[in-house]
């Protein structure tokens, strides 16, 4: 299984609307990409001072990295993924994506 982690620093002027249709967007990729799993979204709620200023982020679990790598290059994954970017401070500036195989021990 592979987790896609996302942590975002969303622009200050980007409602909370805007923000909860983001994430419903991203969500209903489950519906057109196989192999795309549980998908969630919270704030940062860590005490440690270690955040670098991300506020908030989410993860995707994916069958396998096939899966994921279908879900990269998806056209709906394209335009919710622009959608996420334009919300951001300094656009791509604002994302950090890392992805973890959970399979390997």
């Amino acid at each position: 299984m592979i987790r896609h982690c996302v942590f975002v620093r969303f622009r200050d002027d980007v409602p909370d609307g805007e923000r909860a249709a983001i994430h419903a967007e991203l969500e209903a990729l489950r519906q057109v990409v196989d192999g795309m799993d549980t998908v969630r979204f919270s704030a940062n709620v860590s005490p440690e001072p270690f955040a670098r200023g991300y506020s908030h982020g989410f993860t995707i679990d994916f069958r396998d990295a096939a899966a994921r790598d279908a879900y990269l290059v998806h056209e709906a994954h394209q335009r919710a993924g622009a959608r996420l970017v334009a919300a951001l401070e300094g656009g791509t500036d604002g994302l950090m994506v890392f992805d973890l195989d959970l399979t390997k021990k």
